[in-house]
């Protein structure tokens, strides 16, 4: 008898372990936690291709095989439900996408809710449309008690109006993760390119193209299979199928890993038939663009739009990362005023590098020159001290062959300007006149650059680290003298506006600033720990040197006169 009882408490014991190691898994995957590194470390040279066993170590760390089947969506919904596909976010945050196919339009007055298995009901956030094609996304919360259930389901995706009882079905899909994903993909006249998260990694760890095919499906029984020309970061390059099977509509798109053994990563991408990018294109391109990565900058964004058109950006790309603010609205003021503003909605979180390889090849037939510098970022030349009003060559200065749009081998094709970084400057909100009014204390040293890059030279991998990207072989860059030019970086501004800013940052090398990874990353605030508390001091913080230059130069060129005497107010403020 006490051998028996001593038998079943073994397996009680072994199930209880070998369920909370697979909990911890979970919890890893959900939470996208990555080992910590340097991104100084990090340049395009550095960054090499794996060895045998790296590659299989990556492996271990996938799920299960999944079939062709699994790259569109396996049930059909009942006729009150809206048929989606749903990926399991961080934080327990789940985005629902509406699928393509779906015919009945979405009405924006909803409300919507997520229905889960477990009967939990959470509302259903619209959050943007997908492009290519056009698709509407939700944000809903994962319930708590929905947590404690395995495997994690889709949930229904309907309107609140609708009866709710949904019987749970076996054959549910189980929910997408972003960990391991095919999230995004662009046609080129060309190739496809795909956009995938859990295959590469930041530290340099490349998988072999062979390794690879893409995989082509129509309603899960038409496949095709082409060759991947290109693994870098989360960046995959393949031919395109052949023009017969692109006769079809709603093609999915996928990677299939062949080594060591045949995986299909789940997708929510689509291939679409190679289009002309729509930037209104014009006749000959603009000269220089200016491409961004955005979150809720509506108060900050015409200040830099206005300033940077001025002195030579034509059109401005903005890569929106889900905001939630008025961007949209300032968006459309902008442009009724005459400026070329564009926006990409780019939901998907921490994937700033991937963002700006979309962006070289989304803006090569509308732009020769794209300048990736931040919304909190402005270009600036002690030289332009003495002028009285701005001018669109200044920035055009920079480039070599102001008049002409291509560009010769052996020249330059990619100009690095050098950072100062302004602290708070004893501000405790946001300055109404604006940040080159609001900030005028920096830091000594100039940190990190900003570069302006001809597309055309832009290599095939589209590899970039921190705003710069490898060039195709033959062409060089330079760095500017921080006499000659440089970016004003407005980072560390009064508390309530970095606390909203940097919990919420788009960069790829802080993960949650509340946990203590990549604790030398120059994205981390020197200083202010692992907690979101005001640090003492802050308003006088990382304050070495007064600098008045762009504050007076900005102050001459935008300032206008205000009803009230000794006041003025700038061309930005509303």
């Amino acid at each position: 008898m006490a051998r028996k009882v001593t038998t079943f408490f073994f397996i009680i014991t072994s199930i209880f372990f070998f369920a909370t190691l697979y909990h911890l898994y979970l919890r890893d995957s959900i939470t996208g936690v990555s080992s910590a590194v340097d991104d100084d470390d990090l340049n395009p040279s550095s960054l090499s291709s794996p060895s045998k066993s790296d590659v299989l170590a990556i492996h271990e760390n996938i799920s299960s095989p999944v079939t062709p089947l699994q790259i569109s969506p396996l049930v059909t919904p009942l006729p009150n439900q809206i048929s989606s596909e749903s990926i399991l976010m961080p934080d327990w945050e789940v985005f629902v996408i509406v699928c393509p196919d779906y015919t009945p339009l979405i009405s924006p007055r909803g409300p919507y809710v997520c229905v889960f298995g477990t009967g939990e009901v959470s509302p259903a956030i619209p959050s943007g449309e997908l492009r290519f094609p056009s698709r509407s996304l939700f944000k809903c919360e994962f319930p708590r008690r929905a947590r404690r259930k395995l495997p994690f389901k889709q949930p229904t995706l309907m309107k609140s109006s609708e009866n709710m009882n949904i019987t749970p079905s076996t054959t549910t899909p189980e929910l997408l993760r972003w960990t391991f994903l095919v999230y995004d993909s662009l046609t080129t006249d060309d190739d496809v390119v795909l956009f995938v998260k859990g295959l590469n990694n930041r530290q340099g760890i490349n998988r072999e193209p062979n390794e690879f095919k893409c995989i082509f499906s129509h309603g899960g029984n038409k496949v095709i299979r082409t060759e991947v020309t290109s693994s870098i970061q989360e960046v995959f390059r393949c031919k395109r199928p052949d023009p017969t099977f692109l006769e079809e509509e709603r093609i999915s798109v996928s990677l299939e890993i062949v080594l060591p053994v045949p995986v299909v990563v789940p997708s929510v991408a689509y291939y679409t038939p190679p289009r002309k990018l729509e930037l209104n294109k014009k006749a000959e391109r603009a000269r220089l663009c200016a491409c961004t990565m955005v979150y809720n900058v509506g108060k900050f964004l015409k200040e830099w739009v206005l300033y940077h058109s001025r002195i030579g950006v034509e059109k401005f790309v903005l890569y929106d990362n889900a905001s939630d603010d008025d961007l949209g609205k300032v968006v459309d003021e902008l442009v009724q005023e005459g400026y070329d503003v564009k926006t990409y909605f780019w939901l998907w979180p921490k994937t700033q590098e991937a963002g700006f390889s979309h962006g070289a090849l989304y803006a090569k037939d509308s732009c020769s020159w794209m300048m990736y510098i931040d919304v909190d970022e402005f270009m600036y030349s002690p030289l332009w001290s003495n002028l009285t009003r701005p001018s669109t060559t200044l920035l055009h200065s920079l480039l070599p062959n102001p008049h002409n749009s291509s560009l010769d081998k052996r020249q330059i094709a990619e100009v690095s300007i050098p950072c100062y970084e302004f602290g708070p400057s004893n501000q405790r909100s946001h300055p109404i006149t604006g940040v080159t009014q609001g900030y005028n204390c920096r830091r000594k040293l100039e940190n990190r650059h900003k570069s302006i890059v001809f597309l055309d030279a832009v290599d095939h991998s589209l590899l970039n680290v921190i705003h710069h990207f490898l060039l195709k072989q033959g062409y060089k860059g330079k760095k500017v003298n921080a006499h000659d030019m440089v970016v004003n970086h407005y980072k560390f501004q009064a508390w309530p506006e970095f606390k909203a800013k940097f919990r919420r940052r788009v960069s790829a090398y802080v993960i949650d600033w509340t946990k203590e990874l990549n604790p030398r990353s120059n994205d981390r605030t020197p200083g202010l720990g692992f907690s979101p508390v005001e640090p003492k001091g802050w308003p006088l913080k990382f304050c070495e040197v007064y600098d008045n230059g762009l504050r007076d130069l900005t102050w001459r060129w935008f300032a206008r006169k205000s009803p009230t005497p000794l006041h003025y107010r700038m061309a930005w403020q509303r």
